[in-house]
């Protein structure tokens, strides 16, 4: 009989992991640090300082479930942030103003092989690293499937190009709400702040990714029988798929679009001065959401409809934050977050900030295995990384940097990654086969984003 391996719902990871929590703090010594307040206003913890408490803490199965509602409460930002965006994205993709501009893009470049990588990859990339985008493109998997195998290439090359920009946008996302925002709101920063030496390493990232699509399209134009599913009847993947065309207002949406994410990056800039945080945040995004349903055309009872469907699709991952902020919870009120992170923090301490930062981009890679939702895995990861920063000499914003590689990049390979198992899905393509594909280029980003890292040590990376 063949062994199937079933991955759990990442709900019942999370509860899993808070059942073990609770364990940890009757199990684990229960200490503190102390912690001091910096010039910038921000708590940190004191290297050295960690000690047992003498007034132990105890609790019980029924703070369990009151951690739950606790979380909740306090992620409710975050959380309620998560719905409106979810909203508004859905009234942008009601007006058709995202398949036009992705449809257009790979229309333009469909008879030019390498163009066409380029182009659909830069695209993918920066609507996840912008807006946070994913799940979005299964639709174009079919348009990029019939294109691709009109030119000769094959199935491989075709989800390469959609699911290699998806991976490396979130990696290196510029202002990415759903992965980016929260890691940084733990960590105590402003909202997209560091995004200079994200910019600076997207083309690096981008170029190692394209290297790796083009060079395997080549061999397969020119040896088909190389494609890694040559021996596969793909054919009914090939199905049309109509997109709408872009109309001069679906222009003036997308100039809209892109002035909003500049006046928000200013906002949340301390240069600009107005401090604005995720309810400015917020704002900014609904005010979006009306403009585009006036130009759009579309009625308010119809724009209600859109926003109340697009929040609702983010519900289980508002429900992600809740639970995995829940671990943290009962970790804190067990008193025994500090003796996990102390644990954790005396060997790296030994190691040098760099070391430790590359550890934390491989710790991060692993926990996506086991939770692959990104706002789920920042509330569970970022509460020990950001001492163990303060505690190994680190800045907070390179913890932030290496979730964001152990997250985005590993995207691209976990099996327990929705997005990834429906869009290969959809394309037929084997996972042993996707996996062959995509190992590689993995091994290529773990090594560059590990450099990009020990960079950032060195430069005072803030």
């Amino acid at each position: 009989m063949k062994f199937k391996l079933h991955v759990p719902s990442t709900l019942v990871l999370l509860f899993s992991m808070m059942i073990l929590a609770l364990i940890a703090t009757h199990l684990l010594p229960q200490g503190e640090f102390s912690v001091e307040t910096t010039e910038a206003g921000r708590q940190v913890v004191v290297a050295g300082s960690y000690h047992e408490i003498t007034e132990k803490v105890s609790l019980t199965p029924w703070d369990l479930f009151l951690s739950v509602p606790k979380a909740f409460s306090k992620a409710q930002d975050i959380i309620f942030f998560v719905f409106i965006i979810g909203g508004v994205l859905s009234i942008i993709r009601a007006t058709g103003v995202v398949d036009a501009v992705l449809g257009k893009t790979l229309k333009r470049f469909g008879d030019q092989p390498n163009m066409l990588i380029v182009a659909g990859v830069l695209l993918f990339s920066i609507a996840s690293s912008s807006l946070g985008m994913a799940e979005e493109y299964i639709p174009f998997v079919s348009i990029l499937l019939a294109m691709c195998i009109a030119l000769k290439l094959d199935a491989i090359t075709a989800i390469g190009i959609m699911v290699v920009g998806y991976g490396i946008g979130y990696g290196l996302a510029a202002i990415n709400p759903f992965t980016l925002i929260i890691a940084q709101s733990i960590a105590g920063l402003e909202p997209s702040s560091g995004i200079a030496y994200r910019l600076f390493l997207f083309p690096f990232m981008l170029a190692i990714g394209l290297h790796h699509i083009i060079r395997y399209a080549k061999k397969v134009r020119r040896s088909p029988e190389q494609s890694l599913v040559a021996n596969l009847n793909l054919s009914g993947a090939q199905s049309e798929h109509q997109y709408p065309p872009l109309t001069a207002i679906h222009r003036v949406m997308l100039i809209l679009i892109v002035a909003t994410i500049a006046l928000i990056v200013y906002g949340i800039s301390p240069a600009s001065g107005w401090h604005w945080y995720l309810t400015e945040l917020g704002a900014t995004f609904l005010i979006l959401g009306l403009v585009i349903a006036g130009l759009g055309r579309i009625s308010p009872d119809k724009a209600a409809k859109y926003f109340s469907v697009g929040a609702a699709e983010l519900t289980t991952t508002a429900l992600l934050i809740g639970f995995a902020r829940a671990i943290a919870v009962i970790l804190e009120d067990g008193k025994a977050l500090h003796t996990v992170v102390n644990s954790i923090a005396t060997p790296l301490q030994h190691t040098g900030p760099e070391i430790a930062a590359v550890g934390m981009f491989f710790v991060q890679s692993v926990f996506n295995f086991l939770i692959p939702s990104g706002s789920g895995q920042a509330y569970v990861t970022m509460p020990l990384m950001v001492p163990i920063a303060d505690l190994v000499g680190l800045s907070r914003q390179t913890a932030v940097l290496a979730f964001q590689f152990g997250d985005g990049f590993t995207n691209m390979l976990v099996p327990t990654n929705v997005v990834l198992m429906s869009i290969i899905g959809i394309a037929g393509i084997p996972y042993d086969r996707w996996f062959k594909f995509i190992f590689p280029l993995m091994i290529k980003l773990w090594i560059a984003g590990s450099f990009a890292l020990v960079i950032a040590v060195w430069i005072g990376y803030q």
